[in-house]
C-alpha cells in the first residue's frame, strides 16, 4: 500500500509523462516560494500552464479536481504570480488540473483544461 505522498509523487510523474505526450514542455516540477508551491509549470506555444496534480485511490468519495476549492485557487494563483515575477516572464497563464485516480489494475487520468481564473477583486 503507498502512502499519500508516495501517491502524489507517482500521479505527479504520471501527469508530467502526459504532458509531454501531448506535446507541453516541463519548465518545473513542485516549484516552491515561501509555503506556496506549483505541482507543475509547464509550456506549450506561447501558453505557460500551472498544472495542479489531485490523487485518489479507487474508493475515493469526492472526485479529486473537487480538492481545488477557491481558497487552494487563489494559493496556486499567489504562487503562479511569485514564479512569473522570479522568472521575469510576461506570458499568458492557463491554470489546469490533472485528476488521477489509482485502481489495482491501473488509473484514470482527466485532465481539465482552463480549470479555473484568476478573479478580478
Amino acid at each position: 500500500m503507498l502512502t499519500t505522498k508516495e501517491t502524489g509523487d507517482e500521479a505527479e510523474t504520471l501527469a508530467a509523462q502526459y504532458l509531454v505526450a501531448q506535446g507541453y514542455e516541463i519548465l518545473e516540477r513542485n516549484w516552491r516560494f515561501q509555503h506556496l508551491e506549483l505541482d507543475i509549470v509547464a509550456r506549450k506555444g506561447p501558453m505557460l500552464v500551472i498544472a495542479e496534480v489531485k490523487s485518489r485511490a479507487g474508493n475515493y468519495v469526492v472526485e479529486p479536481q473537487l480538492a481545488v476549492n477557491r481558497s487552494k485557487q487563489l494559493l496556486i494563483i499567489s504562487a503562479t504570480n511569485a514564479y512569473l515575477n522570479k522568472k521575469n516572464l510576461d506570458l499568458e497563464v492557463r491554470f489546469d488540473i490533472i485528476s488521477i485516480v489509482f485502481y489495482r489494475a491501473g488509473h484514470k487520468l482527466e485532465h481539465i483544461e482552463n480549470a479555473f481564473y484568476p478573479r478580478v477583486r
